[in-house]
């Protein structure tokens, strides 16, 4: 499931700030990462099962493992985690009411964070 219209997909930020931002919203890095994008990912755990909001983006300058680069965000995506096989982020899944807003909720507040920095 795609947020669009969120604001997010328009902001560029440095990426030490993002890094610090993104955890203070439990989205978190960890290794998903190349010299060119990043993915901030964070997981709920519901009886329905398991979901990944994912914020990603992309490096217009620098380069992430660098630890200097301003990062491009991209349209916010929710997904469902099937195991073995991995997540699915398919507008044909389920997600519960609650936590779309819930998701929803966190991407404002990021969005408004994120603005006081972006470049």
């Amino acid at each position: 499931m795609k947020f669009e219209n969120t604001g997010i997909e328009n902001l560029k930020a440095d990426l030490t700030r993002l890094d610090s931002t993104m955890d203070d919203y439990g989205l978190f890095r960890g290794d998903q990462w190349d010299y060119e994008r990043v993915s901030y990912d964070r997981k709920f755990e519901m009886k329905e099962g398991t979901y990944y909001l994912r914020v990603q983006g992309y490096a217009v300058e620098g380069d992430v493992g660098g630890r200097h680069a301003i990062i491009q965000l991209m349209t916010p995506i929710l997904g469902k985690h099937y195991y073995p096989h991995g997540v699915e982020y398919g507008d044909d899944e389920h997600y519960p009411d609650s936590l779309v807003s819930q998701c929803e909720k966190i991407l404002s507040q990021l969005k408004e964070e994120i603005q006081q920095f972006a470049l």
